[in-house]
């Protein structure tokens, strides 16, 4: 007899489920998708998004649409709370929905001890669709006034952010004024190279950096910085880590020191064997993994085995993450930082391998038609 699988959020883990739904189908079982959109937004992508180097329909999936035109269920919500107990999921609709098994890749979002009760001014750097309105309302402050833009956050997706909005600010003729306030040291864990690379690449765009200093709190048109200074702005972006929603604490199960739902190597929960999870939402067991998205790209084929075989009691497939991984920094001007382990390149060579890579993953999984009719 045929079981219900409700897959919860359409993000990149889940990508290689989406496009071979029609496998769990054929076997008899009912798969529900359940995503508050019905677009899902590739964040390696988002940067370029915001610069416009990149239009909407290149860097999003249409998940709805994925799912349905392979036999299964759409429903546009967002889960609340999970009761493992009774297997069933409540939305933030009111209903609720039962399930044999659930997968969770339901993403992160940017820490609210800052953005609690702010302005409409900040836009957090997640959900990427964001970023989307966020250069539309700045593209039309732009032919009226020079702009004050503020990205808080010393990581590589505050790097990023900065070098695509100097782009935005280039490409269409207008002025703004630029700062990064990197907290104590910009990219503290990367390599000092990496760092030099960066601080020189902004540094030459006339961006300023602020190190040593964190974003206190923002009110109204102004960032109050820890040393008691202040930066008047007209958009600030938070670019300060992510973490995963509350819902698995909420929900009573057993999470990570960061809250993500924890599973064993085969993305299984450790409290509820009916539920698994991937990229973001998820804490690994055996080893806690950096909010990147490769990991979640590596477990597309995991979760899409052991989901299989839970439905049909069959073996499941260990997930083993790569001790080490390449990241590539797009830094808005055509160039970027390439960097693996002690490899550090720069220049406009590293852009164009990650312009390809993300092209090619983009293409793998757009098969549903991601353009709005």
């Amino acid at each position: 007899m045929g079981k219900h699988l409700i897959l919860v959020g359409g993000g990149h883990a889940h990508l290689t489920v989406l496009k071979n739904l029609k496998d769990f189908v054929d076997r008899g079982h009912r798969v529900t998708l359940v995503n508050p959109s019905e677009y899902h937004y590739y964040s390696g992508m988002g940067p370029g998004l915001i610069s416009g180097l990149y239009s909407p329909d290149q860097v999003r999936f249409h998940v709805g649409r994925m799912a349905t035109d392979r036999g299964a269920a759409f429903v546009r919500d967002q889960v609340v709370r999970i009761d493992a107990d009774q297997r069933l999921l409540q939305l933030a609709s009111g209903d609720s929905l039962s399930y044999d098994f659930a997968s969770f890749n339901t993403g992160s979002s940017v820490p609210d001890s800052l953005d609690a009760g702010i302005p409409s001014c900040v836009i957090p750097v997640k959900p990427i669709s964001g970023l989307l309105e966020a250069r539309q309302r700045i593209l039309a402050e732009l032919s009226a006034k020079r702009m004050r833009l503020v990205v808080v956050g010393g990581g590589p997706a505050g790097i990023e952010l900065c070098g695509n909005l100097w782009r935005l600010v280039r490409d269409v003729g207008g002025r703004a004024e630029l700062t990064l306030v990197g907290g104590r040291r910009l990219l503290g864990g990367f390599p000092d190279r990496v760092r030099l690379l960066a601080l020189a690449s902004l540094a030459e765009r006339g961006i300023r950096v602020l190190e040593g200093v964190k974003a206190q709190s923002i009110e109204a048109s102004r960032v109050v910085l820890s040393d008691g200074d202040e930066l008047v702005c007209d958009r600030v972006f938070l670019a300060v880590g992510v973490q995963p929603s509350r819902i698995f604490t909420d929900s009573n199960l057993e999470v990570g020191a960061d809250g993500g739902l924890l599973v064993d190597d085969t993305l299984r929960s450790l409290s509820s064997p009916e539920l698994f999870g991937g990229g973001d939402c998820i804490c690994l067991q055996s080893r806690p993994l950096p909010k990147v998205g490769v990991f979640a790209v590596r477990q597309n084929p995991i979760l899409y085995h052991n989901l299989m075989a839970a439905l049909e009691e069959e073996a499941m497939r260990h997930f083993v993450p790569q001790k080490m991984y390449m990241l590539i920094l797009n830094l808005g001007n055509g160039r970027g930082i390439l960097q693996r382990g002690r490899l550090v390149f720069s220049g406009r060579w590293p852009f164009l391998l990650k312009d390809w890579i993300d092209r090619r993953f983009m293409a793998r999984f757009q098969v549903s038609g991601e353009r709005t009719e």
